[in-house]
């Protein structure tokens, strides 16, 4: 949900299909070499660079990417999803679901020296929660918290408002995670540019369009369950290069200038599957699914019939499968194939182009203007479909110019607006589009109720709205609430299943597959592994051997 503080939509992510012989696990890349002291690591990122690494200030992927590297969350999950301690030791739900007791982790302090305890978890909720901060993605996660009182120095109490599910799963993200009480009540400016965790890592530099330069926390003693070692970071500096260009990014993999690169495009990882140099991981993310979301709040789709003509009238199977070379597999959920809890149902999206004019004709659009296009009372039917470049990767701006195309067929224009992050997220909050992909990361099911539930068409402080659909359907909003509150985890599943019934059968959402995640890594480095929670990666246990 966003680098303009806004959320982590950032989100694009990962093809499910595992290329053989190149790829590694979705948790490490050569671990089996005896990590080797010092030296320094040098990542290269395709995604936006952020316009502040506080990673509380909006709450997008970028965000998450590097502050994984310096600041650190209560909680995390392994690689079975199950949810295992860092900062906070131990943790205790009260019989009323109202409030979780945190028990925390002894003698660990920020980087500046200021103590980690209950009343920094206290500063850190007000933080995220204050509008000035202008979060979106923690904000949205703690919507149900109320305060967070100290019971003791190693004791911290997080109240409700009505029993989340959620909790635990929401701080695990990187946008919910501890920053310096001391530091926080520096001008937002000063903490953007260097923000002070507990991790493993200490921004030095931030040279702006160039690189984030990291360096070791000596002190360091504090990793989550299912670190590989204990200690002091194996490296001592990261450099953090902005190469937005994938060919450049991967020639610099390739040249040995970069040790390890994000956003690998399809060919790339075609081309990286023949070099034994190289290994991948494949690492989707949580929450939703890449799809494409149709505004049923303005015409032409708050009608339905004309949103399922979209939906049933476009192939965008045989595009997926040549432009993404194999590496992406097509859902038919909400929810991203990693999710448990995920339901897809195909047949809701059988291709019938017959049909769908059958239903624009219904619907009015039955004239034709000289380009083709179909026409009511005079206006043509047109959808307006910006496209964040810096969210999506090449293949897929040539996936909607192949879903424009086929559109064209059945008489829908589709005005496809490449802008910049900044751009995009204005074109949002202005409701100026008919049709936009907006990837939302967050960890477990409870993130369908940020996009679909009838609050998501809020704003939140940061002028940020999930709900892009512009769904407003009370019997979704009563089993999301149900969902959210619920700690029987058999009703929690068929609530969800029910829920993402409705949203697919509402035509308001094209699934297209997993939010593309690979990440490639020179085989002189080890230990590199994408943590659970969202699959940003850590380079706490990685070593550069050569």
């Amino acid at each position: 949900m966003r680098t303009r503080p806004l959320p982590l939509l950032a989100l694009a992510t990962v093809g499910a299909l595992a290329l053989a012989g190149c790829t590694a696990g979705a948790d490490d890349a050569g671990d089996s070499a005896t990590p080797v002291e010092g030296g320094t690591l040098t990542y290269a990122t395709g995604d936006a660079e952020p316009t502040c690494l506080d990673p509380h200030v909006g709450g997008n992927y970028p965000q998450a990417l590097i502050s994984t590297q310096y600041a650190e969350s209560l909680v995390s999950k392994d690689a079975d999803g199950e949810i295992v301690p860092w900062l906070a030791e131990s943790w205790t739900e009260a019989s009323d679901g109202l409030s979780w007791t945190f028990t925390l982790k002894p003698d660990v302090t920020f980087t500046d020296g200021t103590p980690f305890d209950a009343a920094a978890v206290a500063a850190n909720v007000a933080h995220v929660q204050d509008p000035s901060t202008l979060s979106s993605t923690g904000y949205l996660a703690l919507a149900k918290v109320t305060g967070v009182e100290a019971v003791d120095d190693l004791t911290a109490r997080i109240d409700l408002s009505t029993p989340d599910s959620a909790l635990l799963e929401s701080l695990t993200q990187p946008w919910l995670a501890m920053e310096s009480p001391e530091a926080l009540q520096r001008p937002q400016e000063v903490n953007c540019e260097s923000p002070v965790g507990t991790g493993p890592f200490v921004v030095d530099s931030w040279t702006k369009q160039e690189q984030v330069e990291l360096s070791r926390n000596d002190d360091y003693s504090s990793p989550p369950a299912d670190a590989d070692h204990t200690g002091p970071a194996h490296l001592e500096s990261v450099v953090w290069r902005f190469i937005p260009d994938s060919a450049a990014r991967y020639a610099a993999l390739q040249a040995g200038q970069v040790d390890v690169i994000d956003n690998a495009q399809p060919d790339t990882l075609v081309a990286a599957e023949k070099d034994d140099a190289i290994s991948e991981i494949d690492a989707p993310r949580p929450g939703a699914s890449n799809r494409l979301e149709l505004n049923s709040g303005k015409a032409p789709f708050d009608d339905e019939r004309v949103r399922e003509a979209f939906i049933t009238g476009v192939d965008v199977d045989d595009a997926i499968d040549s432009l993404f070379f194999g590496t992406a597999e097509r859902s038919y959920s909400a929810l991203s194939s990693v999710e448990p809890l995920a339901y897809s149902d195909p047949s809701l999206f059988e291709v019938d182009a017959d049909a769908a004019g059958d239903l624009l004709d219904e619907a009015g659009w039955t004239g034709r203007d000289s380009e083709g296009y179909r026409t009511k009372d005079g206006t043509r039917l047109s959808l307006t479909f910006p496209v964040s470049t810096n969210q999506s990767i090449p293949a897929e701006q040539s996936l909607f110019e192949q879903i424009q195309a086929g559109a064209k067929s059945l008489g829908f224009e589709v005005v496809l607006q490449p802008l910049d992050l900044s751009s995009w997220y204005g074109a949002l909050a202005t409701d100026d589009y008919d049709l936009v992909s907006a990837p939302y990361t967050k960890v477990g099911p409870d993130v369908l109720r940020i996009l679909f539930d009838t609050s998501g068409i809020t704003p939140a402080p940061s002028g940020y709205f999930a709900n892009h659909a512009q769904l407003s359907d009370p019997a979704l909003d009563d089993l999301l609430t149900r969902a959210s509150q619920t700690s029987d985890a058999d009703e929690r599943a068929d609530l969800y299943q029910q829920a993402q019934q409705i949203v697919l059968e509402s035509r308001t959402v094209l699934p297209l597959y997993d939010q593309q995640n690979h990440y490639l890594v020179r085989s002189s480095v080890t230990g590199v592994r994408a943590l659970p929670p969202v699959q940003a990666v850590t380079l706490y246990d990685a070593s550069v051997t050569g």
